[in-house]
């Protein structure tokens, strides 16, 4: 059940993978990147490539621009991680970040992102991701699904790619690169909220929620 948020949490993991093709059940990830927000505001961030085990598909490699030699070269370079080495990274990642309490954001991040996560996990540690790192309990914030609650689909029909929304809420757009898709979902979290607080405080002028950032700090698309 996706709710709509008028405040914000204060720990966010922006969250995203490239990857080999869209089959979360047997394509892998390229890369991860990660951008942790604390208070409304970046702190830290990481991004690593992964040499896939597999080829990787014209119509991914079109969207990320990362070739599988590009990806051999990294590893040979040690610039890059094997596959096992990736899920256990970006797994320790997560783990760290769920213990301070923050909340993941992402977009279709259940559905891709952690999916693929969760199968990669079993077929090549032969481990379940649940016992190690409880994804049931994941407090998970989709901003797409998080859009729909905002604005229903039959009120609407603008689209609901990371893409449409950076430029529907006036953020810097990520690039289909895992980091700057990372952050850019958390900015586009970030003003969501930003216009959810404004729109209940003007038709509710006695309601005061203080946000934890300035929204007029965040990055114009194309900045």
């Amino acid at each position: 059940m996706h709710k709509k948020y008028f405040a914000i949490p204060e720990v966010l993991l922006g969250f995203d993978t490239e990857t080999t093709g869209l089959d979360v059940g047997c394509e892998r990830a390229i890369s991860y990147g990660f951008w942790a927000y604390e208070r409304g505001r970046p702190v830290w961030s990481e991004h690593f490539y992964v040499r896939p085990d597999r080829p990787i598909s014209p119509g991914a490699q079109r969207v990320h621009g990362v070739s599988m030699d590009e990806l051999e070269a990294k590893y040979q370079a040690r610039e890059a991680l094997s596959v096992p080495m990736g899920l256990i990274r970006a797994v320790g990642v997560l783990r760290e970040y769920l213990s301070r309490g923050a909340s993941i954001v992402g977009a279709n991040v259940t559905f891709f992102d952690i999916e693929m996560l969760r199968r990669s996990y079993a077929s090549v540690l032969q481990k379940n991701l649940l016992d190690d790192l409880h994804v049931e309990r994941l407090p998970v914030i989709d901003v797409i699904k998080h859009d729909e609650v905002i604005e229903s689909r039959a009120a609407s029909g603008r689209r609901r790619s990371l893409s449409s929304l950076c430029q529907y809420y006036g953020v810097a757009p990520g690039g289909h690169h895992a980091l700057g898709d990372a952050r850019a979902s958390v900015e586009v979290f970030l003003a969501q909220v930003a216009r959810n607080d404004a729109e209940r405080r003007a038709s509710s002028p006695q309601i005061s929620l203080a946000l934890e950032f300035d929204p007029s700090s965040l990055p114009l698309r194309g900045s």
